[in-house]
């Protein structure tokens, strides 16, 4: 019986509605914080499409999305040549696996870059790293952006000068934002390597079978 659509991509769906709602809830609830410190300051509120423009949504947005983004990025990379034993997030210790081998360019129904070959074949070969560094890169950037607006908005309401985008590379304000969520993208990826040798979901391609046992390394 052939899948519909949404059974087909249902795994995205849910995931793109969750991001829908949580971030438009944090848009709201940022704004009526943002207003409330506005309040505080003797400021009159924004509105709320206003809000969105500033470094406080900005911030809050790009800090994390940079830091996911970093963690994916690196995880793609890493467990390229990095094991685990015992874990179903490594490939197995030994052997060679089937993302090891080289593309059949004869392959009727492989992506259009692998019978184009050449350089085109050689970035496909590392488009899902590229991308997601690209997007961190990104992100980053628009955090830095944001901090620093938001760093100069909240100056301004003290009666305190700004400063330049340079200058304020060289504070801690902008590392502490990206370090506190650097370092707890790390240790999830520390837990779900490690605690995949122990634990099992049944069902779930991220799980070892129920009945392997702990020393089996893979999915």
């Amino acid at each position: 019986m052939k899948k519909g659509f949404l059974y087909n991509n249902s795994l995205t769906i849910v995931f793109l509605a969750l991001f829908i709602v949580t971030i438009a809830s944090q848009a709201i609830t940022g704004w009526k914080e943002y207003n409330n410190e506005l309040k505080e300051d003797k400021y009159a509120p924004v509105e709320f499409s206003k809000y969105l423009t500033t470094g406080h949504f900005i911030e809050a947005t790009f800090e994390n999305w940079e830091s996911e983004f970093l963690q994916m990025a690196l995880f793609v990379l890493l467990t390229i040549g990095l094991r685990q034993k015992g874990s179903s997030e490594s490939k197995k210790l030994d052997e060679e696996e089937e993302v090891d081998k080289e593309p059949e360019p004869d392959k009727e129904d492989s992506p259009w870059p692998i019978h184009k070959g050449g350089l085109v074949l050689s970035l496909y070969k590392h488009s899902l790293s590229i991308v997601l560094l690209l997007l961190f890169v990104f992100s980053f950037i628009m955090h830095i952006y944001g901090s620093w607006l938001h760093n100069n908005e909240e100056q301004l309401r003290k009666g305190l000068p700004s400063g330049p985008i340079a200058e304020y590379l060289q504070g801690s304000k902008l590392w502490f934002e990206s370090f506190q969520n650097w370092q707890s993208e790390f240790l999830s990826i520390v837990a779900i390597v490690v605690l995949s040798i122990y634990f099992r979901e049944k069902g779930s391609p991220q799980s070892k079978p129920v009945d392997a046992p702990y020393a089996e390394t893979g999915e």
